[in-house]
């Protein structure tokens, strides 16, 4: 069992995942009596193991089963572990959420980060760019090269790509000379603060954590815009968890990320609290998502 295992084990690699998956799919059914939890991979792989290897701790220690966190090389990747019950449990982005939900009946989003309600991005620009910070949307950074985060990213590609059409009345690919596709935020900063892109979007929280950890050189890069507020991340629980874990069982879950508490967990998020999320709550996502032909 997984009380047993050392923490060498527990903090699986990219590596072993697919023979993890691999195995819970010849049955179709997660591991007997393991919760499994995954995470949208918005970050470098260390820091996501960092933060949910404690999570994973937490949870088994307040709920009192088994469970494991295993990590996904992308965000289709962490709805279609959701979709076939390879995990049960994930801390979605808000686009990623939406599809998640939609595929699983009577999945439900059962908590968010008391940030998550007011989120945002910001748009990043490198010094050659010459753009000067404002609270209008930059018109400037016409024909110049860009970056989103992940496809599947609420922050770093959904809500930058509805505000860029909303402003400029143009697609990005038409707005600026050149449209790329970092992966997480931690790259887009990176590729952005040494010039192989002009500009990019990136999630506010991961810019203000990287910057307090003094990793951002602030005379290379610097942010120039933010977006208007929107929902995004949240925890979201597969329907028929408690028909595997017992009656209940969805709501044991649900108030023990409520009563997470300890400042150095939720710090590694960063979140000062969780509170209560409902699917409605990402209405305005899935519209958007409508909007610029992400979901049909």
């Amino acid at each position: 069992m997984l009380k047993a295992m050392n923490s060498r084990t527990r903090r699986l690699t990219l590596f072993t995942l697919p023979l993890l998956f691999a195995g819970m799919l010849s049955t179709g059914k997660a591991l007997a009596e393991t919760l499994v939890f995954t995470a949208i991979p918005d970050q470098d792989e260390t820091r996501l193991q960092e933060r949910f290897s404690k999570v994973a701790d937490y949870l088994e220690k307040t709920l009192e089963v088994d469970v494991r966190f295993v990590p996904v090389k992308d965000y289709a990747a962490t709805v279609s572990a959701f979709r076939n019950n390879q995990v049960q449990l994930a801390w979605f982005g808000g686009l990623s959420g939406v599809q998640a939900r939609r595929l699983v009946d009577g999945s439900e989003a059962i908590a968010q980060g008391v940030e998550d309600t007011q989120f945002k991005t910001y748009f990043i620009a490198h010094k050659s760019a010459a753009i000067e910070p404002g609270e209008d949307f930059p018109k400037d950074m016409a024909g110049k090269t860009f970056t989103f985060g992940s496809k599947g990213s609420t922050s770093g590609r959904l809500m930058p790509e509805f505000y860029i059409r909303e402003e400029t009345g143009q697609a990005p690919d038409k707005f600026f000379s050149r449209v790329g596709f970092s992966d997480n935020h931690s790259r887009t900063i990176a590729l952005v603060e040494s010039g192989a892109y002009q500009l990019g979007a990136v999630s506010f929280d991961v810019w203000e954590t990287e910057l307090a950890a003094g990793d951002i050189d602030l005379d290379a890069v610097k942010v120039v815009w933010e977006t208007p507020t929107y929902p995004d991340y949240q925890w979201t629980i597969r329907g028929d968890v408690d028909k595997t874990f017992g009656e209940g069982f969805k709501k044991k879950v649900q108030q023990a990320l409520l009563s997470m508490d300890d400042p150095d967990l939720l710090a590694s998020f960063p979140r000062k609290k969780f509170i209560k999320a409902e699917n409605k709550d990402y209405q305005q996502i899935l519209n958007v998502a409508k909007d610029i032909g992400l979901i049909d």
